[in-house]
């Protein structure tokens, strides 16, 4: 089994600094403070987390504020160009992922997925640790780890009783590169294996046209699932989101400009749409 943590130590220190940076961006933390949390020179750690994120980390810190979630809701979701069309989600500057989903058969529905195999293995990002899960068809479930593995193992199994379930870090290890291997700048095309209602999918699909560093409010994803009045269902569907990350339902935001809740932890969502906001600023300065 690979480390995975050994194998890419710069996930750990980024999921270090960017926590930290999340609870303590108001009092905006010296380059100083950061390197010497992450046992790094400054200009280690500056080079670290530019390679990573694109810009530094005090003007990350900006992303991070509510005013910057305000804003993007001022801007709105614009109409999806032609990245954004047949099931694909736009590509970030560093983040190139091209998102293709495909939904479960009614009667492997009704199975609970009797007769799939499914291999699943545990790996690190900038976000923190996360269970990854892969069908033949895809990425069936993917989810930050915040309390014992166990919980999350459980989860799966809850999503996926009748399958068959293999640990196997070298075959999820492929699918993890894809995701968060970020900083070479290639496309990757991603495939992911969707199980749920017809009105679950309509939502998890219209996730995927809000654009990567954009944002949406409950009413507006409604309407992009095609029911105006299903607000309540739509953030049903949400919550009943297992691909985190891909499907991006850290996207959804109260109209008021709070990040708001997330299954995952409040703080991890902010981070992630920093990040979001922070790498599709090309011309940030560092």
């Amino acid at each position: 089994m690979t480390n995975t943590q050994e194998a890419h130590p710069s996930y750990q220190t980024m999921a270090v600094a960017l926590n930290y940076l999340a609870e303590n961006h108001h009092q905006q933390p010296t380059l100083r403070e950061l390197a010497t949390l992450s046992g790094l020179s400054e200009s280690h750690f500056q080079r670290l987390f530019t390679r990573w994120v694109g810009i530094s980390p005090k003007r990350f810190s900006q992303f991070l504020s509510k005013d910057y979630i305000k804003s993007l809701l001022d801007v709105g979701i614009k109409p999806p160009d032609a990245c954004y069309q047949a099931g694909l989600s736009g590509p970030g500057r560093l983040h190139e992922l091209f998102i293709h989903t495909e939904a479960i058969s009614p009667a492997q529905y009704k199975a609970l997925g009797k007769g799939i195999t499914i291999h699943y293995g545990f790996h690190a990002s900038p976000f923190g640790k996360y269970l990854l899960a892969l069908t033949d068809k895809g990425i069936c479930h993917l989810e930050f780890i915040t309390t014992e593995m166990d919980e999350n193992l459980d989860s799966l199994r809850a999503n996926w009783p009748d399958s068959t379930l293999i640990h196997d870090d070298q075959i999820t290890k492929v699918a993890h590169e894809k995701l968060f291997d970020n900083v070479s700048g290639q496309r990757e095309a991603i495939s992911i294996f969707l199980k749920g209602t017809n009105f679950q999918i309509q939502v998890w699909q219209a996730l995927l046209k809000i654009p990567y560093g954009r944002i949406s409010t409950y009413e507006q994803l409604a309407s992009l699932a095609g029911n105006k009045a299903a607000t309540r269902a739509s953030a049903s569907a949400i919550a009943r989101n297992n691909i985190a990350w891909l499907i991006p339902c850290h996207r959804v935001v109260r109209k008021i400009g709070e990040s708001g809740q997330y299954r995952w932890g409040a703080d991890r969502k902010k981070i992630i749409l920093a990040y979001e906001g922070a790498t599709t600023h090309k011309d940030s300065n560092p």
